[in-house]
This record gives C-alpha cells, structure tokens and sequence, in this order.
C-alpha cells in the first residue's frame, strides 16, 4: 500500500508524482529532425540542379562540385593521388565526385537539421557553401568571376527552397515520422490523409525535387552545345610527308589474353586532373612559342595541318604506372616535328627547359635535349589515323619518346615557353615530382593472369615489355625463383615501342610464382628491388601466383 497512491502508468511511486512522457511528445523532435535533414538534402538537390542549368549557359566549369573536385585534385597529398590511381584506376574521377557529392549531402542534412532549429544557422550553411564553391570557381588558372555564377544562382534558389520547406517542417510529419513503442499515435488517426501542414510540407518537397530535378536536366541538355564533337569530326588530317614504316610481321604474337601491339583509343589510359575534358575547338586553337627564343611564333590549326607531318609509334608510359600496371600503351601518331618549330623560333642560349601549358592551365617541363637531340618528339594532331580524342588531348598535345607523361605529353597544348628548370617550376616538379624522368626499362605478365587455375602441360607465358628511345634486347622468365629462361621476343617495331615476348612453360601440378625482367639494348636489366612510382617511376620484377592441376 503506497503512502501517497499514485497511478503513473501502471506503477507505484513513492512521494514523488512522475509521469511517463505519451509517445507523441517523444517522437515529435525526432520527427522534426528526420523532417529538417530532408529538407537539407532537397536545398541541396535544388542548389546543384539550379547550378547545372547556370553552368550550361556559363561554361561546365562553373558547376559547383566540378570547381571543388578540381580544387581537391590539387591539393591531394600525393602518396593519396597514388592510392586512388593504383584502386580506382581510370575511375578514380568518378570516386572523387562521388565523394564529394556524399560530403555535400551530409553536409546538407546538417544544415537542415539547424534550419528547423533557427533559420538562421541553417542560411548561414548554405552561405559557407557558397564560399566554398565560388572561390573553388574563381581560383583555376583558367578561371573568370562568370565561373562563380552557377554556384551563386544555385545557392539563391536553395536559399528560397530551404525558407519554404522549413516552414512546415516544424510542424510537419509528426504522425508519419513518430517512432513510439507500439503503433504510430497521435491525435489524428492514421487514415492515408495528413495534416494540413504535413500535406504542405510534402507538396513543397515534391515541388522542390522537380526543380531540382528540370532544372539539372536541362542543364545537361545546354552543357551539350559546349562540346567540339562536331568540330573535331570535320577534320581531315592530311597525308604524312614521313610516313611511319609498315609494322613488321611477327610483331603481335596474337596471344590470347596478351595486350595488342596497338592500343585501341577506346582502352588508352587516361591520366590527368581534369573533371570535364577541355573542349578546344580547332578554328580558336593557336600555339604560341615564346620566351627564350630569338622571335615569338604563333600558329593556328590551319597552317598547323600545312606543315611538313611526321607519321611515328611510339609507347606511351604514365609515371603513376605501378610495376605490372596497365597505365602504359602504344600507338602511331601524327604530327609536326617539334624540334622544328624550336629552330623556327630560334632558342636562345642557355635554354634548357620546353615549359608547356594546356588550355586547363596544366604545365609541364620537357628538357629541351630530348626534343633536340633527333628522337620523334611531335606535336601531335592524330591517333591511329584519326584525329585524337578529346580525351587525348585534342586539337593538338606534345609528344616525346622516352619521357613519362608528366614531364612531355602535354595535352591541350596552347604554349611552348622556352626557359630554365631553375628559374621555372611546373605542375608536377611543384609537388616534388622529379624534373627529368626518362621512362625506366619494364616489362609484364599479361598472361596468365594472377590467381589463375591452369592445367598441368604446356602453358604459354606472355606479356610485353618497353624501353622508349633504347629498346628491348631481351626476357626473361623465372619460375619459384629458379633459373632464368629466355622468352621470345616479337619482331621490333623501332626502340620507341613496347614488344610483345612468349614463354613457353611446361606447367606441374602445384602453385607456382612467375617472375619476368628485361633487359634493354643499353644493356640495363631491370633491378628486382621495388621502387614506387614517386618521384621519377616505379621499379622491380612483375610476378604472378598461379595454380596449376
């Protein structure tokens, strides 16, 4: 018998009177949350649609998270640049924005959250995204103030959108959105049909996705009129004046599984720091050839297509390119002889560094030696008898034998600046990359391929192997590090590309690591020791574990 019977939900208090909270009022603040973090992600949703429709009348680099993306491409660490090259490969631009775009949305249902709280704190939020988002716009070499436009609109209607739904979140969804210990309760019965405020709530959020939602759409559709797809399919490249030699017989072994001596343009790695690919059209490009030179050049597309063309294969190789990496492919290319256009602009003594700029603003360093010195280095207009892909770097891109790509395959390419790698620093040397990077001497398993289970017998070990401007002398193959075997190598097409090389091994049972180096006609063998692909290309044997039965 309680002193002071009190009947509080069943139990027996003594001297105190306590009273369980009802569902409703424990559910309505969570409800209000869940409510504002929608809200916060719809804002959101509107900014970037809003955005997207600014950027297609402004130019695709406005778009807000495009100017951030390539805003973070810059600042990464590079031992973290390198980790998404080697997991993400030729979608690591892909993971970067959708990265981003899981950053902005929680981001966006904070700020809805306090937005239900204080209108206030919530505006302030997307006030910071502006910030962030215009001074990412403003701060690219290539950038004008019309590139924070897009994020600016966006912010306004995100603003108006955010007021809007905010005002019925307070009060909106307490039914639907109650978690109590039973069913959802409350004073209205659930019957389908919402409060007057809920129904608000719902109707402004619907209408605040279709905006979202037109408005993005839209801008897709104008983003379209900013690509040279149309340019670049009118032109015609003319016949080479030095026509690359027919490849020789016997070049591609035709292995199945082994990479092709040809790199489709499809399947070419692409590396580089751009979100949207620059859309130069070929009747506003000109390259300009200044600095230490005895007079400045300018040429346009036109008198480009006139000059004298040289046809050549040469094998590309990034630098980010891991031991047994697929950043390394070959191809024939066109273009004029960039050693030519040097002496045409006269290089003043003491020159040592070609300093070359992309349309995006990208420079890169090439000794001026290696452009000299008699090797096909090119300025580049074709790609396997078409004219190269926007990808790679059309109208025109340098391209020099010999040299990982950071430091000569500028794509884009709108100026040649002619001075010393003393008193000029570009992109990649910046971040502490090696000035001068000649490619070192690789080579790699295409076939088997790791993990694979083969069948006991005869086996054909195969895969290529490359040494621009020096060439491949041999392979040489190792089974559970035994003795070295000599592979056969595929007819050589010049030293400026890859060769295929075969192995034929007469697998027994039981799992087994392949082990392949080359050597090249400098007679430099590959060391076995692995180095990483910073500061100057990675190093060391390619192996591969199979299981044979």
């Amino acid at each position: 018998m309680c002193p002071r019977p009190i009947r509080a939900a069943g139990r027996c208090e003594w001297g105190l009177v306590t009273r369980r909270q009802s569902p409703r009022r424990q559910s309505r603040p969570l409800g209000r949350l869940l409510a504002g973090a929608l809200a916060g992600m719809l804002t959101a949703a509107v900014a970037l649609g809003v955005a997207e429709l600014a950027a297609g009348i402004t130019g695709p680099q406005g778009a807000p998270v495009i100017a951030v993306g390539e805003v973070a491409i810059n600042l990464t660490p590079i031992p973290v640049k390198e980790f998404a090259i080697a997991h993400f490969g030729s979608h690591d631009k892909e993971a970067l924005v959708a990265g981003i775009v899981v950053l902005l949305v929680a981001f966006a249902a904070l700020v809805g959250i306090l937005a239900v709280r204080r209108i206030a704190a919530g505006l302030a939020g997307l006030a910071a995204f502006a910030a962030v988002g215009a001074a990412a716009a403003v701060s690219r070499p290539t950038a004008t103030a019309v590139d924070a436009v897009p994020t600016l609109a966006g912010v306004c209607a995100a603003a108006v959108a955010l007021v809007v739904l905010v005002r019925y979140a307070g009060a909106a969804l307490p039914q639907s959105l109650q978690v109590g210990r039973g069913s959802v309760t409350g004073p209205e019965p659930v019957t389908g049909r919402g409060s007057p405020d809920r129904r608000r709530f719902l109707l402004a959020a619907a209408g605040a996705a279709t905006l979202a939602a037109a408005a993005g759409g839209l801008g897709d559709r104008l983003l379209g009129r900013f690509s040279i797809a149309s340019s670049r399919a009118q032109v015609r490249l003319p016949a080479p004046a030095v026509a690359a030699p027919a490849v020789p017989t016997g070049a591609d072994l035709r292995i199945s599984g082994l990479t092709p001596f040809f790199t489709p343009d499809s399947s070419f790695y692409r590396v580089d720091t751009d979100l949207i690919l620059p859309q130069v059209a070929p009747q506003t490009w000109t390259l300009r050839i200044d600095g230490m030179v005895e007079r400045e050049l300018e040429i346009d597309f036109a008198e480009l297509l006139r000059m004298p063309l040289t046809e050549t294969d040469i094998t590309l190789v990034c630098v980010s390119n891991e031991v047994g990496g697929s950043y390394a492919g070959n191809a024939r290319w066109l273009g004029a002889p960039l050693a030519g256009l040097l002496r045409r602009a006269g290089v003043r003594a003491g020159a040592d560094q070609v300093l070359s700029t992309a349309a995006d603003g990208m420079t890169i360093s090439t000794p001026v030696a290696a452009i000299m010195d008699g090797r096909d280095a090119l300025l580049a207009v074709g790609m396997n008898g078409q004219p190269l892909p926007v990808a790679h770097g059309f109208p025109a891109r340098m391209v020099v034998p010999g040299l990982y790509g950071y430091v000569s395959a500028t794509k884009w390419v709108t100026r040649l600046t002619l001075t010393t790698f003393a008193r000029q620093r570009a992109y990649w040397t910046q971040r502490g990359y090696a000035a001068q990077a000649p490619i070192k001497t690789e080579s790699r398993i295409d076939v088997p391929r790791p993990l694979a289970q083969l069948s006991a017998g005869r086996v054909a070990v195969a895969g290529v192997a490359w040494a621009p401007t020096r060439g491949i002398a041999s392979v040489e193959v190792s089974v559970d590090g035994g003795p070295w075997h000599v592979a056969r190598l595929a007819a050589a097409d010049g030293i400026d590309t890859w060769r295929q090389w075969m192995w034929p091994w007469d697998a027994t049972p039981g799992l087994h690591r392949l082990q392949v180096r080359a050597t090249d006609r400098a007679g430099v063998t590959q060391p076995a020791r692995r180095a990483p692909s910073f500061p100057n290309g990675a190093s060391g044997w390619d192996s591969v574990v199979v299981t044979v039965t």
